[in-house]
């Protein structure tokens, strides 16, 4: 079974407080994990959340401020020290170059050769990333930042009663995905496209510190799942675009206007307390009518499947 779901590991901007951790997002998909901007304490997030470093694949850093940051060196050095054999690919904006050698070597530690440094530049650089495209785009924010967005291929879902009435079963399903022909019981060829429907490939983004600008509204065009930063509510908004930030309004704006399935708030400022949490979500529903979550640390957020209603995060 394919496994898609953002494991949150923490949800504070700049500083963490008594119940928000720095940044830390892990989105498991098909196999593959992607470590989004790991502030500080991330490591100890992971061991609370259940998972661990051989579940990361790759390490996508937004930006080079200490809360999106400053945990790479204890995953990194997590990385070597439980032997992780696989590949573990570091994708980070490459005007940040000399911080990211800072971070990748911040201690004396037994070094390991799986880190693969891909750094980038450019409109919109892309990576293969296994069952999916990575993108990166530039935001607004005072330093470069970029955000990222995970598209699958489109497929085809297969019709069992059509292939029923054909006579199409066992391996020759298979065969029939694969070549998109095969020949029936009946010596009849049966087509690919007479048995299947176009299934459209899932898609997630991630948005971290920026101001209102044409990436963020690129970067989450029609995807399942928007994982955005809502910093401020609106009573702060002057203060947002002064240092380059989105209110829990924006973000409902530009899941609305980009026809988001999921939205999910984070990066929630330490001026904020338990009281005002509910005013994120309302803000966010004035314009978007979709499902709204606001993100807490350790909670699981499902990237909703396309044939099945919305599931519900847990915390």
């Amino acid at each position: 079974m394919s496994l898609r779901e953002l494991v949150v590991l923490g949800t504070s901007s700049a500083v963490p407080t008594r119940h928000r951790n720095h940044n830390g997002y892990l989105l498991r998909w098909d196999g593959e994990g992607f470590l989004f901007d790991p502030g500080e304490g991330t490591q100890r997030q992971m061991i609370r959340a259940g998972v661990g470093s051989h579940d990361v694949t790759w390490i996508c850093v937004t930006h080079f401020h200490g809360d999106h940051c400053l945990g790479v060196p204890g995953v990194v050095q997590r990385i070597a020290r439980d032997g992780v054999t696989h590949r573990v690919r570091a994708a980070y904006p490459a005007s940040g170059e000399t911080y990211w050698r800072r971070l990748r070597h911040a201690s004396v530690f037994a070094d390991t050769s799986v880190i693969e440094e891909c750094p980038f530049s450019g409109p919109a650089p892309s990576f293969d990333a296994g069952p999916v495209t990575l993108t990166a785009r530039p935001l607004s924010h005072p330093v470069e930042s970029y955000g990222y967005r995970l598209d699958e291929p489109d497929g085809r879902r297969m019709l069992p009663g059509r292939l029923a009435e054909r006579g199409v079963r066992g391996p020759a399903i298979g065969e029939l995905q694969r070549e998109g022909s095969v020949r029936a019981p009946d010596g009849s060829v049966v087509l690919l496209s007479e048995c299947s429907e176009p299934r459209p490939g899932q898609s997630a983004a991630f948005v971290m510190d920026t101001a209102l600008c044409d990436g963020v509204f690129a970067l989450a065009e029609g995807v399942d799942l928007l994982v955005i930063e809502s910093t401020f509510l609106s009573s702060e908004a002057d203060l947002a675009a002064r240092y380059g930030h989105l209110t829990a309004a924006q973000a409902g704006r530009v899941a609305a206007e980009s026809g988001v399935r999921r939205l999910v708030l984070t990066h929630v400022s330490e001026r904020y307390d338990a009281a005002d949490e509910p005013r994120f979500t309302e803000e966010a529903r004035l314009a978007f009518d979709g499902e709204v979550v606001l993100a807490h640390d350790l909670m699981r957020v499902p990237v909703p499947r396309r044939d099945q209603p919305v599931q519900r995060a847990t915390k």
